[in-house]
C-alpha cells in the first residue's frame, strides 16, 4: 500500500513538471519598437518595429520578425521562472558596450520570462565587459492560434 501512494505521489509531481514549460507560451504577438539594430540569436536586425510569436507551442523557439517581413530569425528561449508575476510585457535586452543583445521576453501577469540563449557572439562580449540591462514596453496583442 506505501508503494502505491508513493507511485501516485510521483506521479503527481511529475505531471506538475510537465506543465511549468507551458505556461511561458506566448498565446498572442509581442510586439515593441527597438529604436537601434540588436542581435537576436546570430542575426543582426536593424531599428524598427518587431512582431515575437511562438509559431509551435511545443518548441522552445521564438520567431523574431520585423513589421516589412524583410527580417526575422528563430531564437531558442529556456522557461525562467519568477516569485511574483510580471506587471507588464516587454523585451529585455543585454548592452555590452554599444551593442544589444535580446536577452527575455516577459508577458505581462506570468510568472516565468522567457530567456533567450546566447549567442556565442554575446558569449564573447560577455567574456570582454559587463552587461547593462534594459528593457522596452511591449504590447501582448491578438491571439495567433
Amino acid at each position: 500500500m506505501n508503494n502505491i501512494k508513493q507511485l501516485i505521489v510521483l506521479m503527481g509531481l511529475l505531471s506538475v513538471l510537465c506543465g511549468i514549460p507551458t505556461m511561458a507560451q506566448i498565446a498572442h504577438n509581442v510586439t515593441f519598437d527597438a529604436p537601434s539594430a540588436f542581435y537576436a540569436g546570430n542575426a543582426k536586425m536593424p531599428a524598427g518595429s518587431y512582431t515575437v510569436t511562438q509559431p509551435n507551442v511545443d518548441d522552445n523557439l521564438l520567431l523574431i520578425e520585423d513589421a516589412s517581413g524583410s527580417h526575422s530569425v528563430f531564437v531558442e528561449f529556456v522557461v525562467a521562472p519568477s516569485n511574483t508575476p510580471h506587471a507588464q510585457t516587454d523585451v529585455t535586452f543585454n548592452k555590452y558596450a554599444n551593442v544589444d543583445f535580446l536577452s527575455a521576453v516577459w508577458i505581462e501577469g506570468r510568472n516565468s520570462e522567457m530567456q533567450i540563449l546566447p549567442s556565442k557572439a554575446e558569449q564573447k562580449a560577455a567574456k570582454a565587459a559587463d552587461a547593462e540591462k534594459h528593457s522596452l514596453s511591449a504590447k501582448n496583442t491578438g491571439d495567433t492560434k
